[in-house]
């Protein structure tokens, strides 16, 4: 089986050996070669034609940000890039980076290769089957049905993501009013990144948008997105209104929060006045919750393989049964309305 070739661009001596050393362990990555800056990475992106290159976001001479701004018009590539907390990565998401992690921070050499060890490789073999050509997009101008105000209340829509997921729930809630039932998110992302990227989301989306916390109400008009780290967030009815619940308790599926533990608690707490929506991603997290609100009589939707970054946990929730309707990004919005209108 052929390794995947990886450049590293990463300004810090330590770290980037690091890098080094504990990537090539993994008997299905190769680093092929390591930069200090982007003019050194121009150089080897010529000569080593790598299939994956990790980009830290602060690098000398030239930012991270700008290099993979630079980049992607004249020579797309799969790009992880590697982040201490900072909303600068969600820029780099929306210039075609695939995916990130979070930097370690004030940790050990055994804690810095543990975390080279067990989260960068999986993404780094994400990012080397992703579609980059569905990573940039622009929001379309879809003119919506309105929804009555009475209905809106009585529902719930829940939204689920990985890889890619970042820019497609971006895309599809900016398509959204403030007439839209309460919306529940889970987007797999590291703890701290959770709260900027919904504070991004709010200042662009005509619905509120929030990072969420227990006994936040789900009302119309407002998207709730559940926070990274060690919590999952489920749907629950207090005195007759939706509600969440975060809750710290192990990963399911390899993630916290997990899109399965939200789907599952909407199909027992809403049933058939739910709405389900699996967008791109890597695994098969959401699709068995999925279907269980499918069979407590929600309706489904899941993005198409054409529109998606990572044709995965759309797929296995379609193959499964759990899925409804197919959509393309760009028409799940009004496939959400006119399913909801029906409801």
């Amino acid at each position: 089986m052929r390794r995947i070739r990886v450049l590293i661009v990463e300004d810090s001596l330590v770290f980037r050996e690091l890098l080094v050393q504990n990537l090539n362990k993994d008997p299905g990555i190769e680093v092929v070669a390591a930069a200090r800056d982007p003019f050194e990475a121009r150089d080897a992106i010529v000569k080593y034609r790598p299939d994956v290159m990790t980009l830290d976001i602060e690098l000398p001479r030239m930012s991270g940000l700008e290099f993979l701004r630079k980049l992607m018009p004249q020579y797309p590539l799969p790009v992880v890039m590697i982040s201490s907390l900072s909303d600068k990565v969600f820029d780099a998401l929306s210039a075609g980076a695939v995916d990130f992690v979070a930097k370690p921070t004030a940790a050990g050499k055994e804690q810095i290769a543990e975390f080279i060890r067990s989260e960068l490789p999986s993404k780094i073999k994400i990012a080397s089957i992703a579609r980059l050509g569905n990573i940039k997009r622009t929001a379309g101008k879809t003119v919506l049905p309105s929804m009555e105000a009475k209905k809106s209340r009585q529902m719930v829509v829940a939204i689920g993501a990985s890889t890619g997921g970042t820019e497609a729930i971006a895309e599809l809630i900016q398509e959204f009013g403030t007439d839209i039932p309460g919306v529940v998110v889970v987007q797999h992302m590291p703890q701290g990144f959770t709260k900027m990227y919904a504070d991004r989301l709010n200042g662009k989306c005509r619905v509120a948008v929030k990072e969420a916390a227990t006994g936040d109400v789900v009302v119309p008009g407002q998207v709730l997105i559940a926070p990274g780290g060690d919590a999952h967030m489920q749907l629950t009815s207090v005195g007759g209104e939706y509600q969440v619940v975060c809750k710290k308790a192990p990963k399911v599926n390899g993630h916290c929060p997990s899109v399965d533990v939200l789907f599952e608690s909407v199909a027992k707490t809403a049933g058939d006045r739910a709405l389900g929506i699996i967008l791109t991603g890597m695994g098969g997290d959401g699709a068995k919750g999925l279907l269980k609100m499918r069979n407590a009589g929600a309706r489904t939707i899941g993005q198409d393989e054409s529109s998606c970054v990572v044709y995965g946990m759309p797929k296995v929730a379609y193959e499964l049964g759990a899925v409804e309707y197919q959509e393309k990004l760009s028409d799940i919005a009004g496939r959400t309305y006119t399913l909801l209108n029906k409801m």
